[in-house]
Parts: structure tokens; C-alpha cells; sequence
């Protein structure tokens, strides 16, 4: 109750800085009442989907949404509150001064100026409106990003052999399937020899998965479909009634991988022969620090493979290539990973800028690293959580040639 009471009381503070702007620039009162309609709209919603509604964090579209027009309300009076709060102080100022200096004998506080408002408006326009782009149009924004990265030891028969990654697919957020159709189709047309994915396949429950389970069985690749459990994938964020529902759920979601076609490694290893070569297939369960579920084990999954494999390994979460792989006895030379989902917020232009605030949390948050002579490449994503879009991280199909040799060669 008090963590509510907290923030209605911080969401009002900053509304009523929102209303002030409002004011300051028109007298018209219907756009007054339409600015605390929505004020009060907005609230009601999330309250009432992360209460009345709630099945403790799960996440829905519903609810996903309630979200979303939260935190862009909010970041439109965020960004109102330093300018007319540092108006406010110097119109304080300046009373004070006319009162004591002046010897006015009535206090005077002099009016808000139309400009000022009129700039912190527009500015605070900004992040409002990308966030509520990035929920129309942004989170389906595909797009697919092209690596070539080279090894020495890669056998020659695996010269140019092409990998498509995608991670966290989320379905049970997903509300367009025309949409999601073209991404599928998307990854179709890379016409990679296989397609890894990488974990979290659903919010919460496998049931999520049912009406798409069909499309996502279209995905075919000449040496298969191989996949990984995420965080997500196991349920611990729902409170189920018995542990036994909890573990019917997760051996659905097995079921409905075997379905799609999906290979499921869980902490294990498969292999791909090309003319009498071949290279290691390494899936271990989630692993991550920071609180997140520790079900991989490394070792096991690599138990039937040898030293001088070359080995691809999937493992959900970044954290683990940082914390264990890397360290390992084994060489690993490409990992793949997702779970950051970029933070689904920031800007990256092409050899120019690469942020976002998921940096402050994962040291590798997207795209292509290397350490230790070993690479991984941490997916941005095919599909959303929690804020349901995406602004300037959009979601990604990742395809990675392998070459044999040099980058200079």
C-alpha cells in the first residue's frame, strides 16, 4: 500500500508541473480538462491492470500497455519539472527581492513566462512522442544485421557457413500477426544454413505460445532449428497454485518447441557434420548473475565434446560468457546471447554512437565482442517486454558468416 500511496503522490507532483505548462501557454479551458482527463485516465488504467487485474508479474498486452502510456506521461512532466521548478525558484527570488529590498509592502510573485513554457513543452515533446512511436511502429521495426567474423581453426567445410540468431521472442506480448508473419518471413530469406535461438520464448506461461506456435514452426534452416531455455522461459515469475502446475508448464513449453521443430538443448550438445567435419553445438540452460536463475551447466553441456572442437555455444544470458565462459578450459569460440534486449531504449548510429542505459547493467549489452580470442554476439531481440516498443534499439535478426582464416586474409 505505501509503495502506492509513494506514487500517486510523486505522479501528481509532476502532473501538476505538466498542468502549469498547459496553462501557462493556452487559456483554452477544454485542453485544461483534456490534460487532467488524461492525468487521471493514465493512472486509473496502470492501477487498475497492476491490481484488479493482476497475476503478480505477469505480464499481458494489457498490462504491458498500461505501462507504456505511463512512462510516456511521465517522461513528458519529467522533463517539464527541472524548467518550471527552476523558474519557480527565481520567481521566488525575485519576490523575495522586491519584498525586502524594495520595501514593497505585498508580496508580489511574478507570472510564469509564456516562453519558457512554451520551450519545456517542446521539449518535453520529445521523449513523449518517441516513446509512443516506438510503441506504434518501432517495436516490429525488424531489421538484420550482417557479420563476418573469422577463425583459424574453423574447419574447411565450414567455410562460409552462415548462422541467423534471434532471442527472446516474448510472445506473450505480441498483438499483430500480420506483423510478426513478416518478421518470420524475414528470417526465412536469409536462407542461413542454421537458426539458433536463444532463449525466452514467452513472458511467463507456454500457453502464451499457442497461437503462434504455427508460424514460428515455419522457420526451416538446411541443418535445423536449435534453441535454449531464457529466464523467462521457466515460469518463476508466476505464482502458480502447485509446484507440479509450475512444472507442467515448463515441460509445455518443451512439448511445444519438439513441435516447432525447435531443437531444445538443455545443458547439452549436438554436432554438425559437413564432408566429414564438423562443429560442436553447445546449449546450456539460463545462466546469470544478478539475482536470475543458474540452471546452466557448462561442463555437463560440453561433456561429449572435445578440446580441438570448433564450438558455437548458446547461453541466454551475457552475464555467463563474462563470468564463466571465457574462463572456461575450453575454448568457446563464438557465443550467443540476448536477455539484455538492448533495454529496448537508446541510440545507436553506425560507427558514431552506441548507448543505452543497459550499459550501466551489462558491460556486453548488443552486438559483437571479443575477449580472450573468443566472440560473442548479444541479440537486441525479436520481440518487447514490459514497455511494449521500442525507441532507436530496434528488434533484430542477427546473421553471422563464418570464415576460414584472417580478417586481413
Amino acid at each position: 500500500m505505501l509503495r502506492w500511496i509513494l506514487f500517486i503522490v510523486f505522479y501528481l507532483v509532476i502532473s501538476f508541473y505538466g498542468f502549469q505548462a498547459i496553462k501557462t501557454v493556452t487559456k483554452n479551458t477544454y485542453i485544461h480538462y483534456l490534460f487532467i482527463a488524461l492525468t487521471l485516465l493514465v493512472a486509473a488504467n496502470f492501477i487498475i491492470q497492476f491490481t484488479i487485474y493482476s497475476e503478480g508479474r505477469v505480464l499481458n498486452p494489457a498490462k504491458s500497455y498500461a505501462f507504456g502510456f505511463l512512462l510516456a506521461f511521465i517522461s513528458f512532466n519529467l522533463v517539464l519539472v527541472p524548467i518550471l521548478l527552476g523558474e519557480d525558484i527565481i520567481r521566488g527570488i525575485l519576490g523575495i527581492y522586491d519584498k525586502v529590498v524594495t520595501k514593497n509592502e505585498n508580496f508580489y510573485l511574478p507570472s510564469r513566462r509564456k516562453f519558457i513554457s512554451q520551450v519545456a513543452l517542446g521539449l518535453a515533446a520529445i521523449p513523449f512522442t518517441s516513446l509512443l512511436y516506438g510503441m506504434y511502429r518501432g517495436k516490429y521495426r525488424f531489421r538484420v544485421l550482417n557479420y563476418t567474423l573469422h577463425f583459424e581453426d574453423l574447419p574447411d567445410a565450414f567455410d562460409g557457413y552462415k548462422i541467423t540468431q534471434i532471442s527472446d521472442i516474448h510472445s506473450g506480448s505480441f498483438d499483430n500477426k500480420e506483423k510478426i508473419e513478416y518478421g518470420i518471413n524475414l528470417i526465412n530469406e536469409q536462407q542461413s544454413d542454421v537458426i539458433f535461438f536463444t532463449g525466452d520464448m514467452v513472458n511467463n506461461k507456454a500457453s502464451e505460445m499457442q497461437n503462434w506456435k504455427s508460424l514460428f514452426g515455419t522457420l526451416k534452416a538446411n541443418d535445423g532449428v536449435f534453441s535454449v531455455l531464457g529466464n523467462h522461459d521457466y515460469g518463476d515469475y508466476v505464482d502458480w497454485p502447485t509446484t507440479e502446475a509450475k512444472n507442467k508448464n515448463l515441460n509445455d513449453l518443451k512439448q511445444i518447441q519438439k513441435e516447432m521443430g525447435f531443437n531444445l538443448l538443455l545443458n547439452e550438445s549436438r554436432f554438425i557434420e559437413k564432408n566429414g567435419q564438423r562443429i560442436a553445438i553447445v546449449g546450456v540452460e539460463n545462466w546469470g548473475k544478478g539475482g536470475f536463475k543458474k540452471a546452466g551447466d557448462l561442463k555437463k553441456a560440453a561433456q561429449n565434446i572435445h578440446a580441438n572442437d570448433f564450438k558455437v555455444l548458446l547461453s541466454h544470458d551475457p552475464s555467463h560468457w563474462e563470468e564463466e565462459v571465457i574462463k572456461d578450459d575450453y575454448h568457446y569460440h563464438l557465443t550467443l546471447s540476448g536477455h539484455t534486449h538492448g533495454m529496448q531504449f537508446g541510440i545507436e548510429i553506425p560507427g558514431w554512437i552506441k548507448w543505452s542505459p543497459v550499459k550501466w547493467r551489462y558491460k556486453y549489452w548488443a552486438g559483437i565482442y571479443k575477449e580472450m580470442g573468443q566472440y560473442i554476439n548479444v541479440n537486441r531481440g525479436f520481440g518487447y517486454l514490459g514497455y511494449p516498443g521500442r525507441v532507436g534499439i530496434w528488434p533484430e535478426v542477427t546473421v553471422i558468416e563464418l570464415k576460414k582464416g584472417t580478417a586481413n586474409s
